[in-house]
């Protein structure tokens, strides 16, 4: 049995690894540590908050006194670090509190797991897993070959800057002083719990309130998706079969440009609609509950400064060492994600503050919410 710490818990893709761990793993102790921020959200983790095999912490990731003692009384031995700042666009109006959770907050948790794991040692064996994103080696041009573990990075925006060199401290201290570390880097994900800021859900949400879906520039930026389950079950492979100090890229071979992946969702949700009529009640000014095309709501803001045009990644290692296969395709991963918001609303209601709401107007000028590219 795994004693698994798990930081940013509460958000998007720590929320469905934490569910997606317990259910496959029912044995193992889970403890979250979230500082709730923003996107952290703890009604995510409702439905496994009491049981036995789990706990939760609101506390910081640079707080190392509560890091260590929750390393030697939870006798942690495996740590999946998710905890990050990850929205681009906010990493372009201010980039300190990325330096600070992704440089800043790895180097902290790194430091905690060398004095317990390896200066003590608290237990016998460990593994620091740290989940990085594709976004650390740049940009493609359209006939370039996906991004392989050995591609130099080359990041273009000040999240993913603050993601590479966490990455490095990492490789680092696997090499320095022997943490048993791996990485995985992984391409755009969507599903459940994602906060409605990034391309999909916020393209969901304002379909169904008949808001204007704006995407960036021609809208042709090309981004390689991934069901968030999907990237669960790639951890789970690393965690259990993949080798110490290893680099794994985790992705599901699905390009599409952000005007492509937009048109489906619209699609979707207008046979959604068709489907379930009881939608066009709930959702009354979505252009669909009026038997319309809800493609109608999309449009073009200029372009944001240094958007990377294509992200692509080759999964191979993946692949072949350790026997990764996506479980679903880009067009039901969509539509199961699609219902989830449908049947979800208040969740996405509830999170969408007046904070959140200040902070798009100051960032575009009007509360019609931007689809960025993630």
């Amino acid at each position: 049995m795994r004693s698994v710490l798990v930081t940013g818990g509460a958000g998007f893709i720590g929320t469905n690894f934490v569910h997606f761990w317990l259910t496959r793993h029912p044995d193992d102790r889970v403890v979250v540590l979230d500082a709730l921020t923003y996107a952290g959200n703890l009604p995510n983790l409702d439905s496994v908050i009491n049981r036995l095999q789990f706990r939760f912490v609101h506390g910081d990731i640079c707080d190392r006194v509560l890091v260590e003692q929750l390393l030697r009384v939870e006798r942690i031995d495996t740590v999946v670090h998710f905890a990050a700042e990850s929205h681009v666009d906010r990493s372009i109006v201010s980039s300190d509190a990325f330096v600070r959770t992704n440089v800043l907050g790895t180097h902290s948790l790194l430091e905690c797991a060398r004095q317990v794991w390896l200066n003590e040692p608290a237990v016998a064996d460990h593994r620091f897993h740290h989940v990085s994103t594709d976004e650390v080696y740049g940009s493609l041009g359209p006939k370039e070959p996906p991004f392989k573990e050995t591609t130099p990075y080359a990041p273009n925006s000040p999240y993913a800057a603050s993601k590479a060199a966490s990455d490095h401290l990492v490789r680092a201290y696997h090499h320095t002083y022997g943490l048993r570390t791996s990485v995985s880097n992984c391409s755009n994900n969507y599903g459940p719990f994602q906060f409605p800021e990034k391309l999909v859900p916020l393209s969901i949400v304002n379909i169904l309130l008949g808001k204007p879906v704006c995407l960036y520039g021609d809208g042709r930026n090309v981004r390689d998706w991934i069901d968030v389950e999907d990237h669960c079950r790639g951890i789970e492979l690393i965690l259990s079969a993949g080798a110490s100090g290893q680099v794994y890229n985790i992705g599901a071979r699905s390009e599409i440009d952000n005007i492509g992946m937009t048109r489906l969702l619209c699609r979707l949700t207008d046979e959604l609609f068709r489907e379930r009529a009881e939608l066009r009640e709930a959702f009354p000014l979505c252009p669909a509950a009026r038997g319309e095309a809800t493609f109608k709501l999309v449009g073009f803001v200029k372009d944001r400064p240094g958007h990377d045009r294509r992200y692509a990644i080759d999964g191979g290692k993946l692949e072949k060492e350790l026997g990764f296969s996506v479980s679903l395709g880009l067009e039901a991963g969509l539509r199961r994600t699609l219902l989830w918001y449908v049947d979800n609303v208040s969740w996405w209601r509830s999170i969408m503050n007046a904070s959140y709401v200040r902070w798009i107007e100051a960032q575009y000028g009007r509360e019609d919410a931007i689809a960025s590219s993630g």
